[in-house]
């Protein structure tokens, strides 16, 4: 099979022919998981298993999407640096609006396709929303109240720490610097 092909394929996956849908409500499910992430180099995700729910609503101008992602994220523990699965949930709309190139204008959840078009691929919009779904801080989830990170990397980076809390005190002192370090310890 020509790479190409091979490339175009995966992301049929990912497409919805809307020409020909009635006006109204439809629904589709999509499954994303470690092959998927694959395509996408360098990023945040290389592991996890996701459920996209896509509900279409048709209109004669516009489409609008409700997506609604659940699942789980293969992610590295910002503490110990250990792999842990992170579950992601997320609602979210989105736009798709028909226009020549000339009348597109940029803005938050709407997507502008041409007027010939007559499928939409979801591919990189499901890829960027489940990047948003991330929490800012990447740690173990603390269900049972004890931390779950791996006590003998947290040990090692304690002793590093403490290691390095030693050599600044042996360090001498700036005569300046200590001065003004006795009048914070004054007030």
């Amino acid at each position: 099979m020509h790479p190409l092909f091979r490339i175009v394929s995966w992301k049929t996956k990912y497409n919805i022919e809307f020409k020909g849908l009635k006006e109204g409500l439809h629904e589709y499910e999509f499954e994303i998981n470690k092959k998927f992430f694959e395509h996408f180099n360098e990023g945040l995700v290389e592991n996890g298993e996701v459920t996209v729910k896509v509900k279409l609503e048709k209109r004669s101008a516009f489409l609008k999407l409700h997506l609604g992602i659940s699942g789980w994220l293969e992610l590295t523990c910002d503490r110990c640096l250990d792999n842990y699965p992170q579950d992601v949930e997320l609602e979210t709309e989105l736009f798709v609006k028909y226009g020549e190139e000339t009348e597109f204008e940029e803005g938050d959840n709407v997507i502008w396709v041409l007027p010939e078009e007559h499928y939409l691929n979801l591919a990189q919009v499901f890829y960027e929303y489940i990047a948003l779904s991330i929490p800012l801080r990447h740690v173990h989830p603390n269900e049972t109240g004890e931390n779950s990170c791996n006590e003998e990397m947290l040990d090692r980076l304690e002793n590093i720490t403490y290691a390095e809390d030693e050599e600044e005190t042996e360090e001498e002192i700036d005569p300046r610097w200590a001065a003004l370090k006795s009048l914070k310890n004054n007030n």
